[in-house]
C-alpha cells in the first residue's frame, strides 16, 4: 500500500485510543480471604518467572490478582467489581494489561496497571458504545496491541471506506441494503420486550447496544446476582472473550444489518504511558476476531488473526504500509495462533490449513513477509493442536493436544531434531500455557473433573506443582458429595455419523438401574464438551439426576469436517443428533426414557428449544439459557459484527431467509408440549433477552408452564458467583419438579 493510501485509510478510522488515567489500584494493600470456593485461571508471568498475574473469583467476581509462582503471597491488584476476562504481563515487566467487562455486559475495555497497583489507566474502549480487547505486547514491552470495535455512525452519516491493498477477496459477508420489514415473520410468533432488550421493533429498527440496564427484566422469576464459572463460558474452561457467535467479516466494506455502515474494527499498538502515538496495524469491517497475535523482533511484521467463524485466517502484515505479506488458514479456538522467529524469517503457526486437524506449521517468509515455504513441524493423527506457547528465545515450544476432549502436553525443541518431551499432567484439561522466566519454566492453567480451575508452576525439567493460592482438589466442593468423574461415550447418529460426549452418573444409584437424565448441550456450536468440573453438573447430580453432555455435529475436537457438518441444512441433522444421543443413553440402559430433560446455553439454548419442538414427545421439560428462539430476530438484534460472522454459520438473513425461518424454534412453537424455563443475562447483546422472552410468552399463550429467570448485571456469560449460584439452583429445582423427583 502506498503511503497516501495508508494515510487515507487512517483518515477513515475513528480516533485512535488514548490512555485515560484512573485512581491507583488496590495493589498490595488489599488481599481479602476467599468468600466462595474459588478458581484461578488465565495466568501471565512476569519476565523473571517469579510472579504471575491471573484471574481469580475468590471474592465472587473474576478480578485481577498477582502472586508468587512458587509461594503463597498474593495480592488483589484491582478491586473494582467489573469482571476481568484477559491478562497479559509486559515483557519488560513494567505493566500488566487486562480486559474488563463493565457492568458484566458484552462491551469490554482494556486497562493497564503497574505491578504495584499504581498508574492504572484505560488504554482502549473508554468511549461510549465502543468495545476493546487485548492483543500481544511488542517484544520490548513498549506497546500493547488492542482491537477496538466502534459502533456504526448515526443514521444519515456517510462513511467512506478505504480498503487496504491488496484487498482481501470478497467472501460475501456484506448484507447489502435490507428490504423494509425484513425481520418480520409469518406464523404465530410475536416480538416481545421492545428496544430496551436489544430486540427489534415492529419496523425492524435496532436499539442501542449500550451496557445500561434494559427497560424491563422479562417475565417470571427475576434474580439478582454466584461459585465457579458456567461450563463452557469464557473463563476457566474456555478462556478469552467468549463471543458465542462472535467472529468477523473480512477486510472490505459492506453494509450493516440496517443497510448503513457496519461496525469497524481497528487494531493499534498503544503505549500505555501515553508518551508515544498509537500505531495502526490492521482494520476490517463487521468483525469480532481481529487480533494482533505477535510482532516481530524488529517491528517490521505483525501476525494478525482475522475472519469469520470457520474461515479464520493468519495474516502477515507489513507494519510500514499495512500491506499483506501472506495469508494462511487457521482453525477456530484459541486466538493465540503463532509467533515469529527471532529473525522474522520463520512463522510458527497453529493451523488446519488443508488438514482435518490443526498442527504446528513452519512458514518460511521473505523480506516482505511473503510465504516462500511451508512445512509440518508437529502433528497428531486424529487430534488438534489446541494451545501453543513459546520460550522468549524462540528455541522451544509447549504444545497442548486435544485428544478426544482431554489434553496431552509436550515440549518441543524448534532448533534441533530432538523428539518432543511429554509433560505429565495432574488433571485432564489444559486451558492456558504461558512460559515463565529465562530458564524456560512454564505456568499452566488446568481444569479437571475433580477440581476447580487452578494455576500450576512447572520448573524447567521438573514436575508441575499447584500454586498455593489455587484451590486444593479436596476443596472443589463441600465435604460429603465428591465430584463425579465422567466416562466418554461415542453415540452414532441416524445417518451413521459418530458423535462424542461425557456421561456423569449420579452417586448412589444401583448399577444397571436407569435414572433420570439431563442432556446438556454446549454453545458455539464450535465449542467442545471437556471433562472438567462444572458446578451446574454437580448441582444436578446432587439432586439425583444423571447428565449426558454430548458433542453433536458442529462441535470442535473431532476434525474440520465434523465442525462443518451442521452448515446450511445440516443443522436439521444436528437437531436430530440431540434425539439420537438421548436414544443412545436409553438403549444403553443408563437413562430412564420417561424422565429425560434437555438443557443448554447459547447455541445449546437454541438446540434445547429446537429439540423440544422437533421432538416434542421425547423430553419432559427443558431449560434454555441465552438461546436463540428465532434466527431472524437474532440477526436483527445482535451486535452487528456477531451477525456478520453468524451468517457464515447459520445462513444469510436475506438470501437464506426461508432456511432460517424453518430452522427457528418459534416457527414450530405450536409443537411445544412441555414446561420451559428460560434464563438470560439482562445485558446480553450477543443473544438479546428478547429471544427468551418471546419463547416464554408463546409457551404461556399455549397454556404451558413457562418461566424466565433474568440475571442482573450479566451479559452473555454469567460471571458473578451469586448469579451463577442462583441460576444453578433455579435450574435444578425446575428439573426436580418437572421430572417428578
Amino acid at each position: 500500500m502506498a503511503a497516501d493510501a495508508r494515510d487515507r485509510l487512517i483518515g477513515a478510522m475513528s480516533a485512535a485510543p488514548a490512555p485515560v488515567p484512573l485512581a491507583d489500584a488496590a495493589g498490595t494493600r488489599d488481599t481479602p480471604r476467599p468468600l466462595v470456593a474459588h478458581g484461578c485461571w488465565y495466568p501471565s508471568a512476569d519476565p523473571t518467572g517469579e510472579w504471575v498475574a491471573f484471574i481469580c473469583d475468590r471474592t465472587g467476581v473474576p478480578q485481577l490478582w498477582t502472586g508468587l509462582a512458587d509461594g503463597s503471597e498474593i495480592h488483589l491488584l484491582d478491586a473494582d467489581p467489573d469482571p476481568v476476562t484477559e491478562v497479559s504481563w509486559s515483557p519488560d515487566g513494567r505493566w500488566i494489561a487486562y480486559t474488563v467487562a463493565p457492568g458484566g455486559g458484552e462491551h469490554t475495555r482494556v486497562l493497564c496497571v503497574r505491578p504495584d497497583g499504581t498508574g492504572r489507566r484505560i488504554v482502549a474502549g473508554a468511549d461510549a458504545g465502543s468495545s476493546a480487547y487485548l492483543g500481544c505486547w511488542t517484544r520490548d514491552g513498549s506497546a500493547v496491541a488492542v482491537t477496538v470495535a466502534e459502533p456504526p455512525p448515526p443514521t444519515g452519516l456517510t462513511v467512506r471506506t478505504v480498503l487496504p491493498e491488496p484487498s482481501a477477496p470478497d467472501h460475501g459477508t456484506a448484507f447489502g441494503d435490507l428490504p423494509t420489514g425484513w425481520a418480520e415473520r409469518d406464523g404465530p410468533a410475536t416480538l416481545l420486550g421492545g428496544t430496551g432488550h436489544g430486540q427489534v421493533g415492529p419496523d425492524g429498527s435496532r436499539p442501542d447496544h449500550g451496557t445500561g440496564a434494559p427497560a424491563g427484566h422479562g417475565t417470571g422469576v427475576a434474580g439478582r446476582a454466584t461459585d465457579g464459572p458456567v461450563h463452557g463460558t469464557a473463563g476457566p474452561n474456555g478462556e478469552g472473550p467468549g463471543l458465542d457467535g462472535g467472529g468477523s467479516g473480512l477486510d472490505g466494506g459492506g453494509s450493516g444489518l440496517d443497510g448503513g455502515a457496519p461496525d469497524r474494527l481497528t487494531a493499534y499498538l498503544v503505549d500505555p504511558s501515553g508518551l508515544g502515538s498509537p500505531v495502526l496495524v490492521a482494520a476490517e469491517s463487521g468483525a469480532a476476531t481481529l487480533r494482533v497475535c505477535d510482532v516481530s523482533q524488529d517491528g517490521r511484521l505483525a501476525l494478525v488473526r482475522r475472519g469469520p467463524r470457520g474461515r479464520r485466517e493468519a495474516v502477515v502484515v507489513r507494519t510500514a504500509d499495512l500491506a499483506t505479506g501472506s495469508v494462511l488458514r487457521v482453525g477456530d479456538g484459541d486466538p493465540w495462533i503463532g509467533r515469529f522467529s527471532q529473525d522474522g524469517r520463520t512463522l510458527w503457526l497453529r493451523s488446519d490449513h488443508e488438514r482435518q486437524f490443526a498442527a504446528l506449521l513452519a512458514a518460511t517468509l521473505d523480506e516482505d513477509g511473503g510465504r516462500v515455504g511451508l512445512s509440518v513441524v508437529a502433528e497428531r493423527e486424529g487430534s488438534d493442536l489446541e494451545l501453543l506457547a513459546f520460550a522468549e528465545d524462540g528455541r522451544t515450544a509447549a504444545l497442548a493436544w486435544n485428544v478426544r476432549g482431554a489434553s496431552e502436553l509436550e515440549t518441543l525443541s524448534l532448533s534441533t531434531a530432538a523428539r518432543p518431551r511429554r509433560v505429565p499432567l495432574p488433571h485432564e484439561v489444559v486451558t492456558r500455557i504461558t512460559r515463565a522466566g529465562p530458564a524456560g519454566g512454564t505456568v499452566l492453567a488446568l481444569s479437571g473433573s475433580q477440581r476447580r480451575p487452578g494455576v500450576w508452576w512447572a520448573p524447567p525439567g521438573g514436575l508441575s506443582a499447584r500454586t498455593p493460592w489455587s484451590s486444593r482438589d479436596e476443596d472443589a466442593v463441600p465435604p460429603g458429595r465428591p465430584p463425579v468423574r465422567p466416562v466418554p461415550l461415542r453415540p452414532t447418529a441416524r445417518d451413521g455419523v459418530r458423535l462424542g460426549g461425557w456421561y456423569y452418573r449420579a452417586a448412589g444409584r444401583d448399577a444397571g438401574r436407569p435414572g433420570p437424565c439431563v442432556i446438556h448441550l454446549h454453545g458455539g456450536p464450535e465449542e467442545q464438551e471437556r471433562p472438567v468440573f462444572d458446578p451446574l453438573y454437580h448441582e444436578l447430580l446432587g439432586r439425583g439426576l444423571d447428565v449426558f453432555a454430548p458433542d453433536v455435529r458442529g462441535s470442535s475436537g473431532w476434525g474440520r469436517s465434523f465442525v462443518d457438518a451442521d452448515l446450511g441444512t445440516g443443522r436439521f441433522a444436528a437437531i436430530d443428533d440431540v434425539a439420537d444421543c438421548a436414544a443412545h443413553v436409553v438403549l444403553d440402559g443408563l437413562a430412564d426414557p420417561t424422565r429425560l430433560a434437555v438443557m443448554g446455553r447459547s447455541y445449546g439454548g437454541y438446540l434445547t428449544m429446537a429439540s423440544l419442538v422437533w421432538h416434542p414427545e421425547l423430553f419432559r421439560t427443558g431449560v434454555a439459557v441465552c438461546g436463540m428462539s428465532d434466527l431472524s430476530t437474532f440477526f436483527a438484534g445482535t451486535e452487528p459484527w456477531i451477525a456478520e460472522s453468524a451468517a457464515h454459520k447459520y445462513g444469510h438473513p436475506v438470501r437464506d431467509r426461508e432456511l432460517l425461518r424453518s430452522l427457528s424454534p418459534m416457527s414450530r412453537v405450536d409443537a411445544l408440549r412441555v414446561p420451559l424455563l428460560a434464563v438470560h443475562g439482562e445485558h446480553d447483546t450477543n443473544v438479546p433477552p428478547g429471544e427468551s422472552e418471546q419463547m416464554v410468552r408463546a409457551a404461556r399463550e399455549r397454556g404451558l408452564p413457562a418461566e424466565m429467570l433474568t440475571l442482573r448485571d450479566e451479559g452473555h456469560e454469567f460471571r458473578r458467583a451469586d448469579n451463577r449460584r442462583l441460576f444453578r439452583r433455579t435450574a435444578a429445582d425446575w428439573m426436580q419438579r418437572h421430572l417428578g423427583l
